[in-house]
């Protein structure tokens, strides 16, 4: 695309994201590496809303924090929630509109894989 935006075939971020898309390729590889490193469980609480749990420690608060706060100011539709839910475990909450429930699905799918069989 010429106008800088990310195309929805090329991931799961939609036409909406103002990310430029010489840039898409990094910050999916963050998510992934996010999710392999962070994510403990994958709860699809409604097709609106995901809950992941993440291990509990700084470095991945700190994580979460910065990548999510990056991810709002190119994908403004998403509203993401976290929160400590014990000593040693974090929750991050994802919920989108009805009109981006795809873009979720598509969230959604890498980070229940990376939390592995339940």
């Amino acid at each position: 695309m010429s106008d800088g935006r990310v195309a929805p075939d090329d991931s799961w971020a939609p036409d909406a994201c103002t990310l430029p898309t010489a840039e898409l390729p990094l910050r999916l590889a963050e998510f992934d590496r996010f999710f392999r490193d962070a994510v403990r469980g994958a709860d699809r609480l409604s097709a609106r809303h995901l809950r992941l749990e993440l291990a509990g420690d700084a470095r991945v608060e700190a994580t979460a924090r910065d990548l999510t706060a990056r991810e709002s100011s190119c994908c403004s539709f998403f509203a993401f929630a976290i929160s400590r839910s014990g000593p040693d475990t974090l929750t991050l909450d994802v919920r989108v509109p009805a009109a981006h429930v795809d873009v979720l699905d598509g969230l959604a799918a890498p980070a229940a894989s990376a939390a592995g069989p339940r």
